[in-house]
């Protein structure tokens, strides 16, 4: 059964999630720019470890939009510091862990039964309303294509 993630059209949720285990991101502090949000299982795994790096590498084509990418999974901010630290990744990675999967939930991107994040993916325009989204199924990795096009397809 599919994911009801939030739709394109819809007002983005804001929420405030921490970056490092002392400081925090609040979404709306981008407002002006697109943002891409990449929901993502767990860090250590096999795809999503292949997808953060993926996204990495496309940074800079990310960066010609004038798009920020944020990835955003359950575990806690001092995994993604060694995460981050592993993979060389020049992203932030929020930590939805306390509430456990609380912003996950707001965008219809949480897996109850599993207790991590669906691999969902939504782009922002700069007034924070999501034009794209997309749920790859958890064993596979999405790509950045889809991500490009809905980039691409932004107001000017």
């Amino acid at each position: 059964m599919a994911a009801k993630i939030l739709s394109p059209g819809t007002t983005a949720p804001d929420f405030t999630l921490n970056v490092t285990p002392d400081q925090k991101l609040r979404l709306s502090e981008l407002r002006g720019k697109p943002v891409i949000l990449a929901f993502y299982p767990a860090d250590w795994s096999p795809v999503c470890g292949d997808q953060m790096s993926l996204y990495n590498q496309v940074l800079p084509e990310f960066k010609k939009y004038g798009a920020e990418l944020l990835g955003i999974s359950v575990d806690g901010a001092w995994c993604h510091a060694a995460f981050v630290k592993d993979r060389h990744l020049h992203f932030p990675l929020l930590s939805d862990f306390e509430p456990k999967g609380a912003v996950a939930k707001q965008y219809g991107a949480y897996r109850d039964k599993d207790g991590f994040c669906e691999r969902a993916l939504f782009v922002l325009d700069k007034d924070g309303t999501i034009t794209w989204s997309y749920c790859s199924p958890v064993a596979v990795n999405p790509g950045a294509d889809g991500i490009l096009r809905a980039l691409e397809d932004l107001p000017k």
